[in-house]
């Protein structure tokens, strides 16, 4: 017969000024923090949301309003709860929530003051947490105001709707406590930081046919799209679903335009403050929301081959536990089956990239294309050689007087063996959309267009093909339309002899 052990308890509730500081330090930054306010409002079913913020105040704040469904006295308590859903309860469709602590948290990680003012029914609510306060009593109790009147920014609420309001913003101060005209600067900066966030994180609301509308002190935010689906020059490739227990996960592979098939502002603002290299990979969708995104979780390297590669992966909130979503709805892992499919995916966009590449590369290096430059491929490196067979290279040598045709030729490999690899090599890294051909003046060119045009028309290639070909290579290429005003001139002159 198995023995009784007899045992005890004892209370191990937390001590409220130690836990609900050590909420402030879970890793949010000021816009993860306010997305996770919004996501209270999507699931609100907001249609608008405004940030309003005052920075050059004694007592700054930030304050965001929606016109959601709003809480009841009771609701609004609970909400205010640490805690306050469990992670394993099933989520209506439009809930972003996941540890009922997205409200709380996020905002202990910018102030020490929350207030959230609430309106349903006609009936108004107010609550407040007040660290200072909690350390004081510590106690797990928020103060129910009576009075709402002195609170900023309640007065803009509607019919319904919540304002979330955040005071003593000591995490966003920059150290400036006393210095009001430099704490509003940092501030006003890390605003200023936030608002692509936004744009990026919540686009696909922002999109719909009824669209959800975030502004910024009176500015509506535009949607930013990473995928530049409005682009035709964009390609989407067909969309496949994985099924799981818990839930369809879906995928769909995007490939940017080149930068010359897009506006500058519009390319720019695709790939942020970090470029397009660090915008590559997979964009993690959680009901529509932004998780995560420029990483390939680990499966393949940022590389310039698959720099405009965008992978949409859009998964159902039933799946946090498979992806281990965390608080801040800002990290998730791969469960081993997607990383399975997302291997695929990835050997699919190389091969393609690889592909485009060198195809490219065999555009520039091709003989009959005369270009400027060999690509020599052997014993397992690659060198760029100038080609001393170009016309504009060969009809000088040969104008020139035999002793000085060998000095001419070795100047030319001189210039082969001097490339500087390393630079260009970091050059094409970073920012390979902003390298671009040097100019040549019309003298140089004259005889370059000269020299390739008496090569090709000996040849007897047609005077389109010849076209063609010399549209394909510098230094024609990046200048055309002077190229094909000497073409022009060239002609008419040879038809006139």
């Amino acid at each position: 017969m198995q023995e009784i052990v007899s045992s005890r308890r004892a209370d191990a509730t937390p001590h409220a000024a130690s836990l609900i500081e050590g909420l402030r330090d879970i890793g949010y930054s000021l816009e993860t923090a306010i997305s996770d306010v919004i996501d209270n409002s999507i699931t609100a079913r907001a249609r608008r949301i405004r940030i309003v913020t005052e920075t050059f105040a004694e007592a700054p704040h930030i304050a965001i309003l929606d016109d959601g469904e709003g809480m009841t006295e009771e609701e609004l308590i609970a909400a205010m709860r640490p805690g306050s859903r469990n992670p394993l309860e099933t989520r209506d469709d439009p809930d972003l929530g996941r540890f009922g602590l997205g409200m709380k948290s996020a905002s202990f990680s910018q102030c020490r003051r929350l207030t959230v003012v609430s309106r349903k029914g006609g009936r108004t609510s107010a609550a407040v947490w007040d660290l200072d306060e909690v350390a004081e009593r510590n106690e797990w109790a928020v103060r129910l105001p009576d009075d709402i009147s002195g609170i900023p920014d309640a007065e803009k609420l509607g019919e319904s709707g919540t304002l979330v309001l955040w005071e003593k913003l000591d995490r966003l101060s920059g150290g400036y406590a006393h210095n009001a005209a430099k704490r509003a600067e940092v501030i006003n900066q890390r605003i200023a930081e936030t608002e692509r966030h936004l744009r990026l994180v919540f686009h696909r609301f922002m999109e719909e046919a009824k669209p959800l509308s975030i502004s910024l002190n009176g500015r509506v935010l535009p949607p930013l799209d990473p995928f530049a689906r409005k682009n035709p020059a964009t390609i989407a490739d067909p969309e496949e679903r994985l099924s799981m227990i818990r839930g369809d996960v879906e995928i769909q592979s995007f490939t940017l335009p080149h930068h010359k098939q897009m506006g500058k502002m519009d390319w720019d603002d695709i790939a942020g403050p970090e470029g397009h290299l660090k915008s590559q990979g997979f964009y993690l969708y959680r009901g529509k929301r932004l998780i995560l995104y420029g990483t390939w979780f680990g499966l393949c390297r940022q590389s310039e081959l698959t720099k405009l590669s965008r992978v949409r992966i859009d998964i159902p909130n039933s799946m946090d536990a498979d992806w281990k979503i965390d608080v801040k709805k800002s990290s998730a892992q791969l469960p081993p089956i997607v990383k399975d499919r997302l291997k695929r995916v990835i050997e699919r966009i190389q091969d393609g990239s690889k592909r485009t590449y060198r195809k490219r590369g065999q555009k520039l290096v091709d003989h009959e294309r005369l270009p400027m430059w060999n690509r020599i491929q052997a014993d397992g490196q690659i060198r760029y050689r100038p080609n001393a067979e170009h016309p504009a290279f060969s009809d000088f040598a040969e104008s020139l007087p035999p002793d000085l045709r060998r000095g001419f030729y070795n100047c030319i490999a001189l210039v082969g063996a001097s490339l500087p690899v390393e630079t260009l090599h970091a050059d094409m890294a970073g920012t390979a959309e902003e390298i671009v051909p040097d100019r040549v003046d019309e003298d140089t060119l004259v005889q370059a267009v000269q020299a390739t045009l008496s090569v090709l028309m000996r040849s007897r290639k047609d005077i389109k093909e010849i076209i063609a070909l010399m549209k394909d290579v510098d230094p024609f290429r990046s200048a055309w339309d002077d190229t094909q005003r000497i073409i022009a001139t060239t002609l008419e002159a040879s038809e006139q002899q």
